[in-house]
């Protein structure tokens, strides 16, 4: 083969590996899944649960039922207040996290602490979320009704509130449904069991799913 051949082949030879890196290219991002932190207390963890159980790994199988290639992220911790969450959330939200269940508050509600603490905490961290721009699910919480009608008020607002100013996807109470169940909850009447937990997926998986769509316009 002449010089001349030999650089016409060479030439032939790069422009198909250059075709075949394009083609691949797609099927190779395609096949990375979408990561969706769920940034939680023991609710989020799983207490007293097994390890496929928990809300996170049940909403994983839920979501990859249908269709989404999401993988879930636990990053629940048992007794995490509001306060606590921000503490650790730039180690618990890594690089590459595309989006954030955020579900805090329930351990403040029953240990009557402050609501414009817990407000505070919320939204230092969906500020800092936003700022990282990663879109967030706002996963809202109730209080006990022991604690008073203006304890109870000043409490729930919190969720809706902060869902309205900074735009955030929202699902107003994240045991609707499973509290007070005693079929669905554990011997403590606090945490949910399996079926309760499957109840939790259902519900929230709309809200999750417009959760999704936002992250990949992100």
């Amino acid at each position: 083969m002449t010089g001349s051949g030999k650089i016409a082949a060479l030439s032939r030879r790069g422009t198909l590996l250059a075709l075949l890196a394009l083609l691949c290219a797609p099927a190779a991002i395609a096949a990375e899944p979408l990561r969706i932190v769920a940034l939680g207390d023991s609710l989020t963890a799983g207490l007293g649960l097994a390890d496929g159980e928990a809300f996170p790994v049940k909403l994983q199988a839920a979501l990859r039922k249908r269709g989404h290639n999401i993988e879930v992220i636990n990053a629940g911790v048992s007794g995490d207040t509001a306060s606590g969450g921000l503490a650790r959330l730039d180690w618990s939200v890594p690089d590459g996290a595309a989006a954030v269940i955020l579900e805090l508050g329930a351990n403040d509600a029953l240990r009557g602490v402050d609501p414009a603490v817990t407000r505070k905490a919320l939204e230092a961290m969906i500020r800092r979320l936003k700022e990282r721009k990663i879109p967030v699910l706002l996963a809202g919480m109730q209080a006990p009704r022991n604690l008073g009608p203006d304890y109870a008020a000043a409490f729930d607002r919190i969720y809706p509130e902060l869902a309205q100013a900074h735009d955030l996807i929202f699902f107003p109470f994240f045991l609707e449904g499973v509290a007070t169940d005693q079929k669905l909850n554990q011997g403590d009447g606090i945490h949910p069991n399996a079926a309760g937990v499957d109840v939790i997926v259902a519900r929230i998986l709309p809200a999750v799913e417009a959760l999704i769509a936002r992250a990949k316009k992100a």
